[in-house]
């Protein structure tokens, strides 16, 4: 017999008892159950010496093993999972319908609470109600799916079937809610900017392209909130954050999902040394908060969080790892070819970079802010006083992955609208697309601020110990399944 043929089997004999359920007069999707109380609340009151306790729960059957004249099951919630116990002599008349439920099924059961033999904690069901029929045969062992793609395409089952899972989100929510909670209690306003554009700027990336029928013109899924925020400085909201999707049309990988969170926070009067402090202090919360270590596990990388972390300049590392100085455009051009890059038609300042992205990177596990970025590469960025070749820019790096990246922000309006009129060769475009819209903003006046932007599900990944970006991602793109 042939899978297919299985799962036709399968579904085929659930409909039957699906059948045989409507049959009895009961509706199979069912409505609203009032009472519900959460697994692991329940097992938390119980006490041993009162025989009186009762209990009203509702979940997803997860386990079941039927021995005649008795049903054991799970029912897994959102709090985690509780066994009920079915008994033909506590349900008489609804053992007919207790005999026709199924694995995967989503019941309410309430009852005494007691323990079995064994000691489980265990709701006594003299009442149950059919709350949702499962038609399909869920994962055959109680530890859920193990086939990776179709974890990520089920989504809803994989949450269920693998309780791992369902924690890594559940702490995916908290950490945000923690960053956000700190964020307000500092004065900090949550805004909202559009994520339709009709310039794709403030970062470098290939953006997606829509086109609005009623107006007639193409508008671009944002590559980032960047320039929408800082006219917020302009109009004089002095501290603003938004949690926010961004979209770049580029390739798939462990790191790389094409629609992806981030987290944008710009201050006024502050620079990226500034930036550069708030940027551990979250992170740092996140991890005492949510981690209960100064060290994270991540893969075969064991990450110490412990502060403060570690601030190199971007040309001293390239010297370290790439064995050239920044100012030796030959020595480092020599080194691109040896690591096949094909420089020739690049300018001095992408060629440094494709060699420092290529030698550095792999060696920064533990938290480094990357600091005074080759100016060439910051449009956006304010130019160091000391050393107008240096950008007042950082990216925060953790376990060989960029997971941030700030500045102190230009505010020059004759200054940005030179740097937009620049186009470095080799560089995505997007980077210095004119926005004179922004440049009229400028001319109002931006106080000195800085801007800083973290990754939302890069930052998840390192907590979690996730291995791949689609594991922090409840519904990533994939490509299409095979026929």
């Amino acid at each position: 017999m042939t899978n297919a043929e299985d799962v036709s089997k399968f579904e085929r004999q659930r409909q039957e008892k699906l059948s045989r359920i409507k049959e009895l007069g009961i509706e199979p999707y069912g409505s609203r159950y009032e009472g519900v109380e959460p697994a692991e609340d329940i097992k938390q009151r119980f006490k041993d010496d009162d025989e009186t306790q009762q209990a009203r729960c509702a979940g997803r059957i997860v386990l079941l093993r039927d021995i005649g004249k008795l049903i054991f099951m799970t029912l897994r919630d959102r709090s985690g999972t509780i066994q009920v116990g079915l008994s033909k002599k506590l349900l008489a008349e609804q053992w007919e319908l207790a005999k026709l439920i199924e694995l995967g099924d989503t019941i309410a059961a309430a009852g005494q609470l007691g323990k079995t033999r064994t000691g489980e904690i265990t709701v006594w069901a003299d009442e149950v109600t059919f709350l949702s029929k499962c038609l399909l045969q869920p994962p055959e062992k109680f530890h859920g799916l193990a086939d990776v793609d179709q974890r990520y395409r089920q989504r809803y089952v994989d949450l269920w079937a693998n309780p791992e899972v369902m924690e890594r989100f559940k702490t995916r929510s908290a950490i945000v809610t923690t960053i956000r909670e700190h964020l307000t209690s500092k004065g900090f306003l949550e805004v909202e900017t559009p994520m339709m554009q009709a310039i794709a700027g403030g970062a470098a990336a290939k953006p997606f392209v829509t086109h609005h029928n009623s107006l007639d013109m193409d508008l671009f899924l944002r590559i980032s909130p960047e320039l929408f925020l800082k006219r917020l400085l302009v109009g004089g909201m002095e501290r603003v954050f938004e949690i926010n999707r961004n979209f770049r049309n580029e390739g798939l990988s462990r790191r790389h999902n094409p629609e992806f969170t981030m987290i944008e926070i710009y201050q006024a009067y502050a620079d990226y040394n500034v930036m550069m402090d708030l940027t551990e202090e979250l992170v740092w919360l996140c991890v005492e908060k949510h981690c209960g270590d100064s060290k994270v596990q991540f893969g075969d990388l064991e990450i110490d969080f412990t502060r403060p972390w570690r601030r190199a300049r971007y040309a001293d590392l390239l010297k370290e790892y790439a064995g050239c100085d920044i100012d030796d455009m030959e020595a480092v051009r020599a080194r691109a070819r040896k690591l096949n890059v094909d420089e020739s038609e690049m300018d001095d300042a992408v060629v440094v970079n494709e060699v420092f992205e290529a030698t550095v990177e792999e060696n920064l596990i533990a938290p480094t802010f990357v600091i005074d970025y080759p100016a060439a590469l910051c449009p956006l960025a304010r130019r160091k006083t000391d050393n107008p070749n240096l950008a007042a820019r950082f990216e925060l790096f953790i376990a060989r992955m960029e997971l941030a990246n700030a500045y102190t922000e230009l505010n020059d309006p004759a200054v940005q609208h030179e740097n937009f009129l620049h186009q470095l060769r080799g560089e995505e475009e997007s980077l210095t697309k004119m926005d004179n819209d922004y440049i009229t903003a400028l001319k109002y006046g931006m106080p000195p601020a800085g801007g800083l932007g973290i990754g939302i599900d890069r930052l998840i990944m390192v907590l979690t110990g996730a291995a791949t970006i689609r594991d922090v991602v409840l519904f990533p793109l994939l490509r299409p399944a095979k026929s």
